[in-house]
Protein backbone atom coordinates (compact mmCIF):
# COMPACT_ATOMS: atom_id res chain seq x y z
CA UNK A 1 0.00 0.00 0.00
CA UNK A 2 2.67 2.42 1.08
CA UNK A 3 4.56 1.52 -2.10
CA UNK A 4 1.62 2.49 -4.44
CA UNK A 5 1.35 6.10 -2.52
CA UNK A 6 5.03 6.12 -2.84
CA UNK A 7 4.65 5.88 -6.67
CA UNK A 8 1.23 8.10 -7.07
CA UNK A 9 3.08 10.73 -5.27
CA UNK A 10 6.09 10.46 -7.64
CA UNK A 11 4.15 11.19 -10.22
CA UNK A 12 2.54 14.18 -8.98
CA UNK A 13 5.85 16.14 -7.87
CA UNK A 14 4.69 15.75 -4.88
CA UNK A 15 6.06 17.42 -1.58
CA UNK A 16 6.25 15.86 1.15
CA UNK A 17 7.23 17.67 4.86
CA UNK A 18 8.50 20.73 2.53
CA UNK A 19 11.13 18.77 0.77
CA UNK A 20 10.86 19.97 -2.77
CA UNK A 21 10.89 16.76 -5.04
CA UNK A 22 10.86 14.54 -2.15
CA UNK A 23 13.54 11.45 -2.91
CA UNK A 24 10.54 8.66 -2.95
CA UNK A 25 12.84 5.51 -2.54
CA UNK A 26 14.48 7.20 0.05
CA UNK A 27 11.41 7.75 2.06
CA UNK A 28 10.08 4.53 0.98
CA UNK A 29 13.46 3.00 2.56
CA UNK A 30 12.53 5.12 6.29
CA UNK A 31 9.03 3.67 5.75
CA UNK A 32 9.68 0.33 5.42
CA UNK A 33 12.48 0.45 8.10
CA UNK A 34 10.08 1.64 10.23
CA UNK A 35 7.03 -0.70 9.06
CA UNK A 36 9.88 -3.39 10.32
CA UNK A 37 10.64 -1.83 13.48
CA UNK A 38 6.99 -1.81 14.93
CA UNK A 39 6.64 -5.25 13.86
CA UNK A 40 9.48 -5.96 15.64
CA UNK A 41 8.66 -3.95 18.53
CA UNK A 42 4.90 -5.40 18.57
CA UNK A 43 6.62 -9.25 19.12
CA UNK A 44 9.32 -8.12 21.06
CA UNK A 45 6.81 -7.10 23.66
CA UNK A 46 4.29 -9.98 23.75
CA UNK A 47 7.54 -11.90 25.60
CA UNK A 48 6.48 -9.55 28.60
CA UNK A 49 10.01 -9.35 29.82
CA UNK A 50 11.81 -5.71 30.93
CA UNK A 51 11.61 -3.93 27.84
CA UNK A 52 7.90 -4.43 26.57
CA UNK A 53 6.60 -0.84 27.81
CA UNK A 54 9.25 -0.18 25.80
CA UNK A 55 8.74 -1.66 22.99
CA UNK A 56 4.93 -0.95 22.86
CA UNK A 57 6.23 2.81 22.89
CA UNK A 58 8.72 2.70 20.16
CA UNK A 59 6.21 0.62 18.15
CA UNK A 60 3.57 2.94 18.03
CA UNK A 61 6.06 6.14 17.34
CA UNK A 62 7.27 4.02 14.55
CA UNK A 63 3.45 3.20 12.93
CA UNK A 64 2.68 7.52 13.77
CA UNK A 65 5.78 8.69 11.89
CA UNK A 66 4.64 5.93 9.04
CA UNK A 67 1.28 7.56 8.82
CA UNK A 68 2.76 11.09 8.57
CA UNK A 69 5.48 10.37 5.90
CA UNK A 70 2.23 8.55 3.80
CA UNK A 71 0.59 12.28 3.89
CA UNK A 72 1.10 14.40 1.03
CA UNK A 73 1.22 17.95 2.30
CA UNK A 74 0.02 19.44 5.47
CA UNK A 75 3.30 19.00 7.46
CA UNK A 76 6.09 21.79 7.80
CA UNK A 77 9.40 20.95 7.62
CA UNK A 78 10.29 21.61 11.51
CA UNK A 79 7.29 19.43 12.77
CA UNK A 80 8.61 16.55 10.14
CA UNK A 81 12.13 17.36 11.60
CA UNK A 82 10.80 16.83 15.15
CA UNK A 83 8.94 14.01 14.89
CA UNK A 84 11.76 12.28 12.71
CA UNK A 85 14.04 13.27 15.59
CA UNK A 86 11.08 11.61 18.33
CA UNK A 87 11.30 8.54 16.65
CA UNK A 88 14.80 8.37 16.07
CA UNK A 89 14.90 8.97 20.41
CA UNK A 90 12.48 6.38 20.58
CA UNK A 91 14.34 3.79 18.69
CA UNK A 92 17.02 4.73 20.60
CA UNK A 93 15.85 3.96 24.04
CA UNK A 94 14.01 0.59 22.75
CA UNK A 95 17.63 -0.91 21.24
CA UNK A 96 19.35 -0.05 24.27
CA UNK A 97 16.80 -1.78 26.41
CA UNK A 98 16.18 -4.63 24.21
CA UNK A 99 20.52 -4.85 23.59
CA UNK A 100 20.12 -5.98 27.42
CA UNK A 101 18.51 -8.95 27.01
CA UNK A 102 20.21 -9.80 23.59
CA UNK A 103 21.98 -12.59 24.62
CA UNK A 104 19.40 -14.13 25.74
CA UNK A 105 16.46 -13.17 23.55
CA UNK A 106 16.67 -13.94 19.95
CA UNK A 107 13.60 -11.47 19.71
CA UNK A 108 15.24 -8.80 21.60
CA UNK A 109 18.36 -9.22 19.27
CA UNK A 110 16.07 -9.05 16.36
CA UNK A 111 14.19 -5.69 17.75
CA UNK A 112 17.17 -4.41 18.89
CA UNK A 113 18.50 -4.83 15.26
CA UNK A 114 15.20 -2.91 13.67
CA UNK A 115 15.35 -0.16 15.73
CA UNK A 116 19.09 0.42 14.73
CA UNK A 117 18.05 0.13 11.10
CA UNK A 118 14.92 2.38 11.52
CA UNK A 119 17.04 4.88 13.61
CA UNK A 120 19.30 4.66 10.50
CA UNK A 121 16.82 5.85 7.58
CA UNK A 122 15.04 8.18 9.62
CA UNK A 123 18.44 9.72 10.40
CA UNK A 124 19.45 9.57 6.38
CA UNK A 125 15.68 11.39 5.70
CA UNK A 126 16.96 14.26 8.20
CA UNK A 127 20.15 14.43 6.40
CA UNK A 128 18.91 14.70 2.89
CA UNK A 129 16.44 17.35 4.29
CA UNK A 130 19.03 19.43 5.64
CA UNK A 131 20.88 19.18 2.63
CA UNK A 132 17.66 20.36 0.24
Amino acid sequence: MDRMMMDAMAGQDATMAGMPAADAPQMQAAMDALAACEQACVVCSAQEMDCAASCMNCADMCNTMMRSMLRMSGMTPEAMRAMLDACIEMCRACMAECAAHADHSPVCAMCAEACRACMDACGAVLDAMAAA
